[in-house]
């Protein structure tokens, strides 16, 4: 189960400290221009116009009285509150807002109200700020993950978002005049972006996750290759396993759920099922069923048979892969090479080994909507 809740990992930037102004950055865009002042059109006829930020362009206004820690301040109070029933407040921006986002845009506060009421309803978000700070000298840059379900589709599918938003400031009004949303799993994120529409698309399709208790976890980071999720700490029950795709002890760990421990109780079973490589050889292998949150080592009944060990899973950052049809260890371990390559890509530090996550009985499940996973954890990762 996803769950957000704030990671210690993510902390609030000091605002005592003297916040770095950027030279030229191309995503300040959509405060209003003054008079007289050019717009420069995108070459393609389907872009937007786009005015160059003020941001950027104009020095601070004389005698300005925007306070720009104070609003830092209300975006941490405020944005917390933008799919909720208190909703966002109205009187902190302007009449004539510029949002856009990839897929999304408007051009006034109705408007932009109106499109996170649509969201509320479609999809039900679950928004989490991590961080807001000043960036410019009347721009905010705020980092987010928002989980959505959409409810019309029968298997009501979750869509994972993970980006920045740039918000400016009227140095006029003290309010808000625009908000650009930045995904982090697309390139082009200028309006209207058919990466964009076909990233929302592809998240649409079915993976068959069987309502059961999972590890808690939380996402801090969607690209288009993997996700980089914080989890909490988790129980696993354990024996040798033979390879990353094998089944060889299975029936060692679930028989311990079942009943087969030393008071013979039985546990409620969960998804998904670990297999854990240690090193990068894949020579020392364990299998893992994971146990309820509500247990503890210290209550859970002792293993009565030899090579069956509990273990708590400390958690932390780790990077996922999703993928459907039969695991084969040909397949897992393709998969774990690219997602590897994708973590050094982006500068990431990978550990070595790796983990499947199966979420599906094999035998009852279509292999065209069966859940699958690998993961790798990541040494030192900061979220910006």
């Amino acid at each position: 189960m996803c769950t957000l809740q704030l990671s210690d990992l993510i902390y609030r930037p000091s605002l005592h400290r003297r916040p770095i102004f950027r030279q030229c950055h191309p995503t300040s865009v959509f405060l209003t221009p003054p008079k007289n002042t050019k717009t420069k059109t995108l070459k393609s006829p389907k872009k937007f116009k786009i005015y160059q930020s003020l941001v950027d362009k104009q020095s601070p206004v004389k005698n300005s009285t925007v306070d720009m820690n104070k609003l830092v301040e209300f975006l941490y109070e405020d944005l917390p509150h933008l799919f909720d029933d208190q909703g966002i407040n109205r009187t902190a921006y302007d009449d004539y807002v510029k949002y856009r986002d990839p897929i999304t845009k408007h051009d006034s506060i109705d408007g932009y109200l109106f499109n996170i009421a649509m969201l509320k309803q479609l999809f039900r978000p679950n928004f989490q700020l991590h961080w807001a700070k000043q960036t410019g000298p009347y721009e905010i840059t705020t980092r987010w993950t928002v989980v959505m379900k959409f409810i019309l589709l029968p298997w009501k599918p979750e869509l994972f978002l993970t980006g920045t938003s740039v918000m400016g400031v009227n140095p006029k009004t003290n309010k808000f005049n625009s908000h650009v949303d930045y995904w982090d799993s697309i390139q082009n994120n200028d309006y209207f972006s058919l990466e964009g529409l076909f990233e929302i698309i592809k998240q649409l399709r079915i993976y068959k996750t069987p309502d059961l208790e999972t590890p808690s976890y939380q996402i801090l980071r969607r690209t288009a290759a993997y996700e980089v999720r914080k989890y909490d700490p988790f129980i696993v029950v354990e024996t040798e396993g033979n390879n990353l795709a094998g089944n060889r002890g299975f029936n060692d760990v679930a028989g311990y759920i079942f009943g087969k421990n030393a008071t013979t109780e039985k546990i409620p079973m969960t998804t998904p099922v670990f297999t854990q490589a240690f090193d990068a050889e894949n020579s020392k292998v364990s299998i893992q069923i994971v146990l309820p949150s509500d247990k503890s080592l210290s209550s859970l009944p002792a293993p009565s048979k030899e090579g069956i060990s509990l273990r708590k899973m400390e958690g932390g950052i780790a990077a996922a892969i999703k993928f459907s049809g039969k695991p084969t260890d040909d397949v897992v371990r393709e998969k774990e090479k690219q997602l590897r390559s994708s973590l050094i890509r982006d500068g990431l530090k990978p550990r070595s080994g790796c983990m499947l996550a199966r979420y599906n009985d094999p035998g009852r499940t279509w292999k065209f909507i069966m859940r699958n996973e690998v993961l790798i954890w990541l040494e030192d990762f900061k979220l910006d």
